[in-house]
C-alpha cells in the first residue's frame, strides 16, 4: 500500500515538474517571432545569409494572412514587391503556369511557406507564444515561450543575438519595453488631413436608415452592432481600432464544397441592419455586402463591402492590449458573427430569395484548412500596436512631399482605412472611419521606421507593427510590402550580428545596396528590369504621354497615333546568356489591338506583334507582364527590346522590360 502510494506521489510530481521545469533552448542567431508572410519570409532570408534561425509561431499554420484566405492581393504597383516577396508570387504564378500570379488558393500560398522553411530546414516552433521578455539594457538576451494550448505546461526559452517581431499585434516589441502607439492621431499631431475620426460617404449607410430595434422608438434600444458613443469632430484622435474580419476562402465547386450549416452561437437579430440596408437599396447579387472576389478553381477571397458586410465593426477595441484569452473571445465572436453572417445570407427567409440562391451555391471548401474545421483561424488584423521608432513614417510620406533617404521597401497602395465605430448621426445609423485616399505613386519606407529608438532596444527590428501615423499605416499594411520588409529586417540582422553593432548602427548604404544587388538572398544572377524611367537604359524618341497613377513603377508612357514614336530599353545585363523576356502591358482605354516589339540581341532583330488579347490582367493588378520569347545576348553590342506605334490602332503603352536569365546559378557571386 506504502509503495503504491509513493509511486502515486512521484507521479505527481514528476507531472507538477513537467509542467514546471523551463525548457531552455539552442541558441540562435536570429529570432523571428510571428510565422507570418513577413516572418517566413525574414527566416528564410536570415537562413539563405548562412545565420542559424528560429521561427515562433503561436498558431500551427505559416503565412498569416497570404495562407489564411487574403488570396487578392492587395499590390498597389508590383514595383514595390521585390526580392523574396516578389519570389513568392512567381512561385504562385509557377503552380498556375504563369509568371507569377497576385491571387491564389490558400492552400498554394501554405505550400510555399512550408517548402521555403524545409529548403533551408528552419527551426519552427509551432503552438508557441510569448510569456516575456529578458533585456541587458537595450539588448534582447531571452524571451520566454509558453505553450499556447497549454499555458501552464513547461515553458521555453530562446536565446538569439538579433531579434524580429512579424507578429500583426506587436507583442515582442510592446514585452521588449518599446514605445508603440494605439488608434488614429488627431490630425493636428502630424499635420494629416484623413486621420482621426473621419465620415465619409465610402462602405456607408445611405440617409434615413433607423438605428432603433423599433423603427421611430429610441426607448426599444439600439440594433446590434450600433454604439451609443457621440460624433466627435473630423479629424479628432481617438484610440479606436478599424474593423477586423476573416477573408473568407468558399467553394462553389459541388465536389468541394461543404454546405454552410448554423452556427452553434447563431443570432439573427445581429442581422437586422442588413435587411433594413436591402429594402432601402435593392441589390441583384450578393455583392451588395459581399466582395466576393473570384480565386482559382472555384474558390473566393470574399471581404468587406458596403455599409454592413464582413467588418465587425467596433467589436475589436481591446485586441491590442488584449490577454490572449481576450483576444481568442475576439477572435471566437468574429467567427460567430462570419459563419452567422453566411447562414442568415443563405436561410433566413426575411433575405431576398434570389440572394439565399446566389449564398447556397456556395460553401466551405473540403481541401482547405484541414486543420481548423475548412474555416480560416486567421483574423484580419488591420491594424494593433504601431511602434513609436526611430522615424514615424506619415502622410507626407505617402504622398512624396517628404521622401526618405533610407528606404528599404516602398509602398504604393491607397491610404486606407476601415471603419472605425457605427454610431447614430441626426436619427440615422452611419458608419465612421472609412477613408479611400486613392493616387498614391511608389514611396520609399524608411529603414529607422522598422528599428526601435536606440534607448528602447538594440537588437529588434519591426517590420509589421512598423513606426507609422494610423494614415501611412494603413498604405503600408498590405501583405506583400510586409514580405519585403521581412527580407530588409533579416538582411540588417545579419549585418548588425557580423558587425557586432546595434541594429541602428548598421550601415544602410550597404543594406539598400545588399537588397538590390542580391534580391534572392543566394547570388544568383539577378534579373534586370528596365522601367520606362531609367533614363540611362532607356531612349524615347516621339511623341509620348507620361502617366502617374497606374502602371509599373512611377510611371509609364502611352502613345495614341500610330507613326515613328517608340521607347527603347537597353539590355542592360552583367553577363551574357539567354534570357527569357518579358514587357510590361498597362491597363489603358482604346489599347491597340496590336503592338509591335522588336527584340535585339547584339547580333540579330526580330520583330514580336502583341495581341490586345494576350494581355489578361487578374486581380488588383494596373497591367501584367507579357512574354515576349528569349534571346541569348552578348556584351559586344548592346541589345534592346523596342517598344513602337508601328502599326497601331489605338493606344500603346510603353512602361517597362523584364530580363530573367534562364538558368540561374545558386552560389555564383556577381
Amino acid at each position: 500500500m506504502n509503495r503504491i502510494f509513493l509511486l502515486i506521489v512521484l507521479f505527481c510530481l514528476s507531472f507538477e515538474w513537467a509542467y514546471a521545469r523551463p525548457l531552455v533552448a539552442p541558441g540562435a542567431d536570429v529570432c523571428i517571432y510571428g510565422g507570418t508572410s513577413a516572418g517566413v519570409i525574414a527566416a528564410y532570408t536570415a537562413a539563405k545569409s548562412g545565420k542559424s534561425v528560429i521561427l515562433i509561431e503561436p498558431g500551427n499554420r505559416l503565412g498569416g494572412l497570404s495562407s489564411g484566405g487574403l488570396g487578392f492581393t492587395d499590390i498597389g504597383n508590383k514595383y514595390v514587391v521585390t526580392g523574396l516577396a516578389r519570389d513568392f508570387y512567381r512561385h504562385i504564378g509557377q503552380y498556375y503556369g504563369k509568371l507569377e500570379q497576385w491571387t491564389f488558393e490558400p492552400k498554394v500560398a501554405n505550400a510555399v511557406f512550408l517548402k521555403y522553411a524545409k529548403e533551408k530546414r528552419i527551426t519552427i516552433y509551432y503552438n508557441w507564444r510569448l510569456n516575456a521578455v529578458t533585456k541587458a539594457g537595450t539588448v534582447i538576451k531571452s524571451i520566454r515561450l509558453e505553450q499556447s494550448q497549454h499555458p501552464q505546461a513547461a515553458k521555453r526559452s530562446v536565446v538569439a543575438k538579433q531579434f524580429i517581431d512579424c507578429s500583426y499585434e506587436g507583442d515582442l516589441m510592446a514585452k521588449a519595453g518599446v514605445s508603440y502607439t494605439i488608434g488614429r492621431e488627431d490630425n493636428s499631431l502630424y499635420n494629416e488631413t484623413v486621420s482621426g475620426v473621419q465620415l465619409k460617404n465610402e462602405h456607408q449607410f445611405p440617409d434615413n436608415i433607423d438605428p432603433y430595434k423599433i423603427p421611430g422608438d429610441p426607448k426599444s434600444g439600439l440594433l446590434w452592432g450600433i454604439s451609443n458613443a457621440k460624433l466627435e469632430p473630423n479629424g479628432t484622435g481617438d484610440i479606436k481600432i478599424q474593423a477586423y474580419n476573416f477573408r473568407i476562402c468558399l467553394s462553389n465547386d459541388p465536389a468541394n464544397r461543404i454546405p454552410i450549416t448554423k452556427p452553434e452561437r447563431y443570432d439573427p437579430s445581429r442581422y437586422e441592419l442588413l435587411l433594413r440596408y436591402l429594402a432601402a437599396k435593392p441589390s441583384k447579387d450578393l455583392w451588395a455586402f459581399l466582395k466576393m472576389s473570384l480565386m482559382p478553381n472555384h474558390k473566393t477571397d470574399i471581404n468587406n463591402n458596403g455599409p454592413f458586410s464582413t467588418d465587425m465593426i467596433g467589436m475589436n477595441y481591446k485586441y491590442p492590449e488584449g490577454s490572449y484569452q481576450t483576444r481568442e473571445a475576439i477572435l471566437t465572436a468574429h467567427e460567430d458573427y462570419t459563419k452567422g453572417l453566411l447562414y442568415f445570407a443563405g436561410h433566413d427567409s426575411r433575405v431576398p430569395e434570389h440572394l439565399r440562391n446566389q449564398m447556397l451555391e456556395w460553401g466551405y471548401p473540403k481541401d482547405e484548412y484541414l486543420e481548423s474545421g475548412h474555416f480560416t483561424k486567421q483574423l484580419y488584423v488591420r491594424e494593433a500596436r504601431r511602434m513609436i521608432g526611430a522615424y514615424i513614417m506619415t502622410q507626407a510620406n505617402c504622398e512624396r512631399k517628404v521622401v526618405v533617404p533610407d528606404g528599404v521597401g516602398m509602398g504604393a497602395y491607397n491610404m486606407d482605412s476601415h471603419n472605425a465605430q457605427r454610431l447614430v448621426v441626426d436619427g440615422m445609423v452611419k458608419n465612421e472611419g472609412d477613408v479611400q485616399l486613392r493616387g498614391i505613386s511608389p514611396y520609399p519606407i524608411a529603414y529607422r521606421s522598422i528599428t526601435p529608438k536606440q534607448s528602447e532596444c538594440s537588437n529588434l527590428t519591426v517590420p509589421v507593427c512598423l513606426s507609422a501615423s494610423h494614415m501611412a499605416y494603413g498604405s503600408i499594411r498590405m501583405e506583400p510590402v510586409f514580405m519585403v520588409l521581412g527580407q530588409s529586417s533579416a538582411v540588417a540582422a545579419c549585418q548588425a550580428i557580423d558587425g557586432r553593432c546595434a541594429i541602428q548602427q548598421i550601415d544602410v548604404t550597404k543594406l539598400q545596396n545588399e537588397l538590390k544587388t542580391n534580391p534572392l538572398a543566394d547570388h544568383s544572377l539577378a534579373e534586370v528590369l528596365i522601367d520606362n524611367d531609367d533614363t540611362q537604359n532607356v531612349t524615347v524618341t516621339g511623341k509620348w504621354d507620361r502617366e502617374k497613377i497606374g502602371g509599373y513603377g512611377p510611371s509609364f508612357l502611352k502613345a495614341s497615333s500610330a507613326g515613328s514614336s517608340a521607347v527603347k530599353f537597353s539590355a542592360a545585363i552583367a553577363k551574357p546568356g539567354k534570357y527569357q523576356i518579358y514587357a510590361y502591358f498597362s491597363k489603358v482605354p482604346n489599347a491597340s489591338d496590336v503592338t509591335t516589339v522588336k527584340i535585339f540581341n547584339g547580333n540579330q532583330l526580330t520583330t514580336r506583334n502583341v495581341k490586345k488579347d494576350e494581355i489578361q490582367i487578374v486581380g488588383q493588378a494596373s497591367g501584367e507582364w507579357v512574354a515576349l520569347g528569349s534571346a541569348d545576348f552578348q556584351l559586344k553590342r548592346r541589345g534592346y527590346v523596342e517598344i513602337s506605334t508601328e502599326g497601331a490602332n489605338g493606344v500603346v503603352v510603353a512602361d517597362a522590360v523584364l530580363f530573367v536569365p534562364q538558368k540561374v546559378k545558386s552560389n555564383e557571386h556577381q
